[in-house]
């Protein structure tokens, strides 16, 4: 399950349906009755209940057009370095801006920081 809080429009999720798990990226969301609108194949709303996280993987940063470098991956001056046996942390950096983050990100979280520090949203 995912803080309601921490949904945004155009974030992936992984949506609960009929106990199958689907990804799909949030449409719209209703914080008035606490529910988000997830497109997978087609639009339903679910409740938070039924929304859970994707770890950040190489295949996830590949899909949202990251390039891998010898340290990091690389969306235009947008860097990702994810944790490692020496350094637990992951490490956004955005100009003059670096978040280090204890431990993994999941893709929404990642979309979430993208934007808080791009002001651009990343899908």
């Amino acid at each position: 399950m995912i803080n309601f809080s921490e949904l945004k429009v155009g974030d992936i999720v992984l949506a609960k349906f009929e106990e199958q798990l689907t990804e799909g990226n949030i449409v719209q969301v209703d914080a008035e009755n606490r529910q988000v609108c997830v497109l997978t194949q087609q639009e339903n709303w679910y409740s938070p209940e039924d929304l859970f996280p994707i770890p950040l993987t190489e295949e996830h940063l590949e899909k949202l057009k990251f390039k891998k470098t010898d340290e990091a991956y690389v969306r235009g001056p947008f860097t990702v370095q994810l944790p490692n046996g020496s350094d637990p942390h992951t490490v956004l950096h955005y100009r003059d801006e670096t978040r280090n983050i204890p431990g993994s990100l999941m893709v929404h979280q990642l979309q979430n920081h993208y934007h808080g520090m791009t002001l651009y949203h990343l899908d």
